[in-house]
């Protein structure tokens, strides 16, 4: 257990290599354990050794030591491989299981997101709340809110963001609810509130490296890109560089808002950096909103930079992942018109 306990601050901090070290060692102590294989699997899977990571989990199986982790870990490597009816197959072995199937729905939210079916993604958000009301798990329910009002506000639905959010809030004050609601607020143009929200963390979590270091520094580098004060926001975000490829809600965040202030600042070459760094660690941020949308950022980097043959081939990438996207999503809409002013140079 102390080996599981020093890999999972590793985890934490966005030092996969050292954790797979110590989950490796505790598995070796005692290879009859379902979770140490889930999160050595998890190791393998956020260092880019998707093979590795498989070969993980399927060992696991093959001794029956079977669990809605070792699944969800499953279903993110078939999502990492595009292996369609590998992600169903999980989906299916989860259904109607109280405390199982709302992970593996939340999950198909973030896939459908991530390819610009965001109707659907709602549904499956509605979907994962309810299972996970059905098992009394009033926490996860409302990080699942959290998490839909993060991606509404990033997609321009600022509408959405907002009632998702107000959901979020009423069934819980935890600490990564509350701050995803800060951040959906932040990204919604409500900046009085999130400051307020953020306000309170800081207060009720004195010591907590993730809120400290990582959860406020985003924030307030948010709210100083809503006063466009790109220069402060990227000056807050240089103490979060540490931890910023840490396995927590909302993972590489604070790169993705990093990429953003450059982009402010007409940074365009620094901005590259940063959201290559995204597409460079999809074993870590998965089928995250960001995920998809480090395409189109950085082909707004390249664009600002004056490489325009990279960012059309950016925004094609974008456009191609979202080919059957729901067509009033107001971040598509920006992008359409952006890469038609692209080709006509």
């Amino acid at each position: 257990m102390p080996l599981l306990g020093l890999s999972a601050i590793y985890d934490t901090l966005g030092r996969h290599d050292k954790s797979l070290v110590e989950s490796g060692e505790a598995l070796r102590l005692n290879p009859a354990n379902g979770l140490i294989y889930s999160i050595l699997a998890a190791d393998y899977r956020s260092l880019n050794r998707l093979e590795e990571a498989r070969a993980t989990a399927q060992e696991a199986l093959a001794k029956n030591l079977d669990s809605v982790i070792l699944r969800w870990n499953l279903y993110t490597l078939a999502f990492l491989q595009n292996n369609v009816a590998g992600m169903a197959q999980q989906v299916d072995w989860a259904a109607g299981e109280p405390g199982m199937e709302d992970w593996l729905l939340s999950g198909e939210a973030d896939t459908a997101a991530y390819c610009g079916r965001l109707v659907k993604a709602r549904e499956f958000s509605r979907r994962a709340v309810a299972s996970a009301e059905r098992a009394e798990e009033k926490e996860t329910a409302a990080t699942y809110e959290a998490d839909s009002a993060v991606r509404e506000a990033l997609f321009g639905n600022t509408a959405e963001a907002h009632k998702w959010t107000a959901a979020a809030r009423r069934r819980s004050r935890g600490r990564d609810v509350q701050y995803e609601s800060a951040l959906a607020l932040a990204i919604a143009g409500d900046s009085a509130q999130s400051r307020k929200l953020a306000d309170d963390l800081a207060k009720r979590f004195p010591e907590d490296t993730l809120v400290q270091f990582r959860h406020l520094l985003t924030l307030h580098a948010m709210l100083a890109l809503s006063r466009k004060d790109s220069p402060k926001a990227i000056e807050v975000l240089r103490a979060a560089a540490p931890y910023e490829l840490g396995r927590f809600p909302s993972s590489l965040f604070p790169v993705y808002v990093r990429g953003e202030a450059y982009l402010a600042a007409h940074k365009g070459s620094e901005a590259e950096d940063e959201f290559q760094k995204i597409l460079d660690h999809r074993g870590i941020v998965l089928n995250q909103p960001i995920s998809v949308l480090a395409h189109l950022q950085i082909g707004r980097a390249y664009a600002m930079a004056g490489d325009v043959a990279r960012a059309k081939s950016a925004y094609q990438d974008f456009l191609t992942l979202w080919k059957d996207a729901d067509p009033d999503i107001p971040i598509l809409k920006q992008a359409k018109a952006e890469y038609a002013k692209l080709k006509l140079n």
